[in-house]
C-alpha cells in the first residue's frame, strides 16, 4: 500500500480515528493506514489497515452536500440489517457520528474479490463469463427486492408510499442546488415526469445505485458477487426505480461520469432488454412501465453528474478521470426525455 501516494488520507485524521478504533474497532492493534480507493464521485473509501487487518472506510465527499445523498448512517444501517440475509454485504464494525471526524463515516470489513469498473477489466473475461456475472447480478437485485424490510429490522426505512412523486422532486431541487449551467431540457424532463408518475409498482428494500461496479465478485468467478457496496442511497421504494437505473447504466452516454469506459457501457454484456426480462422472471414484477423508471433513471443519473462537475469544478474531487464529467448531464437528459416519449 501506498500512504504516500497523492490524496492518500485527504479527508482522514488518522490520530483521532485510531483513538475511535481504540474504543470501537474489536481486533484493532498498531497504527494506522489508510489508501484512498475512489474518490469524489460518491463517498470517499478508504482502505484502512493496522498491519494485520484491513478495513474499508467510507465518508461523504467534501464540499456542501446535497440533502438527501451521502447519509452514512443509512448506509451502515442497512448493511447491517442485511448481513445473514442472504444478500451479500461486506460486514459492519462501527459508526462514527460527526462529532468524531467532524462528518459521519462507516467502516465495515475489508472483502477479497474483485471490482469491474472499466471496459479493459470485463473485456477480460469470456463472452460466457461475462453474460454470466450480468445474469447473476440482476437475479441478485431480484433477491434484493424479496426481502422483507421488516424481517431485517427495516421497517420504516423509509416511506414507500409516494416514493416515486418525491424522487421526482426530491432530483429536481438537487439539480437546482449543484446546477452550474441552464439545462432546458431537465426541467422539461422533470415536468414531464411528474405528469406521467404511475402508481408505485410494489415496496421493497431499494439499493439506489445498482451497477455492476458497485459489486465485489468473487477472483476467477465472476458470477459470484461477495459482496454489494454503496449503500448511501439505499430506502424502501419502488423496486422498479432500481431495474430503471441499472438499465441506464447500460448507455454509452453514461460512460463520461466515469472516465469514459464504464464497464457497465460495454457492448459485450447482455442488452437491456434480456436483463429486464431477466429480471421479470425472477421477480414476477409486471414491468409494462419501465419506460418510466428509466426515465427516472436518467433524470437522477444527470443530476449526479452535475454534482460531480460542481465539486469537480471546486476543486473538490480526490482522484483522477473528473474532467468528462460534465459533459454527461445534457445526453442523459435527452436519452431520459426519448425513454419517457415510449412510456404507453
Amino acid at each position: 500500500m501506498n500512504a504516500a501516494a497523492p490524496y492518500a488520507t485527504d479527508g482522514l485524521d488518522l490520530a483521532v480515528l485510531k483513538r475511535f478504533f481504540d474504543d470501537h474497532v474489536p481486533g484493532f492493534r498498531g497504527e494506522l493506514v489508510a489508501e484512498l480507493m475512489h474518490g469524489g464521485r460518491s463517498n470517499l473509501t478508504y482502505r484502512i489497515t493496522d498491519g494485520h487487518t484491513a478495513w474499508v472506510l467510507r465518508r461523504p465527499p467534501l464540499g456542501v452536500l446535497t440533502p438527501s445523498a451521502h447519509d452514512m448512517g443509512r448506509e451502515y444501517r442497512v448493511v447491517s440489517a442485511l448481513n445473514g440475509s442472504g444478500v451479500p454485504v461486506a460486514r459492519a464494525v462501527a459508526f462514527g457520528d460527526a462529532s468524531v471526524m467532524g462528518v459521519p463515516f462507516s467502516v465495515v470489513e475489508h472483502v477479497e474479490g474483485t471490482v469491474i469498473r472499466t471496459q479493459k477489466q470485463l473485456h477480460a473475461l469470456t463472452d460466457r463469463e461475462i453474460a454470466g456475472c450480468a445474469h447473476a447480478l440482476v437475479e441478485l437485485l431480484a433477491h434484493l427486492h424479496a426481502v422483507e424490510p421488516g424481517g431485517v429490522g427495516l421497517h420504516g426505512f423509509g416511506r414507500p408510499e409516494g416514493y416515486l412523486a418525491r424522487q421526482v422532486e426530491r432530483w429536481y431541487d438537487q439539480w437546482n442546488r449543484v446546477r452550474t449551467r441552464d439545462l432546458d431540457d431537465i426541467d422539461t424532463l422533470h415536468a414531464r415526469l411528474a405528469d406521467a408518475c404511475p402508481p408505485e409498482s410494489g415496496a421493497s428494500i431499494v439499493h439506489g445505485d445498482f451497477r455492476i461496479d458497485n459489486a465485489i465478485l468473487a477472483s476467477g468467478d465472476p458470477a459470484e458477487v461477495r459482496a454489494l457496496v454503496d449503500w448511501e442511497m439505499a430506502t424502501l421504494g419502488d423496486p422498479l426505480a432500481d431495474l430503471g437505473l441499472h438499465l441506464v447504466y447500460s448507455d454509452p452516454v453514461f460512460a463520461p461520469v466515469l472516465a469514459d469506459s464504464a464497464a457497465s457501457t460495454s457492448e459485450r454484456l447482455p442488452p437491456p432488454s434480456e436483463l429486464a426480462q431477466r429480471y421479470a422472471t425472477a421477480s414476477g414484477r409486471d414491468l409494462g412501465n419501465l419506460g418510466f423508471y428509466v426515465a427516472l433513471g436518467y433524470f437522477k443519473i444527470a443530476v449526479i453528474a452535475e454534482g460531480i462537475h460542481s465539486r469537480f469544478r471546486q476543486g473538490l474531487t480526490r482522484g483522477s478521470g473528473f474532467e468528462s464529467v460534465g459533459d454527461a448531464p445534457a445526453p442523459l437528459t435527452a436519452a431520459g426525455l426519448r425513454a419517457l416519449a415510449r412510456t404507453p
